[in-house]
């Protein structure tokens, strides 16, 4: 059986944790930061977890996972 290829587009966007959750980046960083609060941009800094919905088109993607 071949190997499986990892599709990078995914695997540069998406992070596995040792607990086998996957993490992604918030959306919205890259400009008009500077008119919203210190609270609102620290929390869009934060890596948060991938939908369950979408987890399982992820897997086949990351075969890592």
């Amino acid at each position: 059986m071949p190997k499986l290829k990892t599709y990078q587009p995914v695997a540069k966007r998406m992070k596995l944790t040792k607990t086998g959750k996957i993490k992604r980046r918030k959306a919205g960083q890259d400009h008009f930061n500077a008119r919203e609060s210190g609270k609102t941009g620290r929390i869009k800094k934060r890596d948060i977890d991938v939908a369950a919905a979408d987890k399982k088109n992820i897997k086949k993607l990351l075969p890592y996972c």
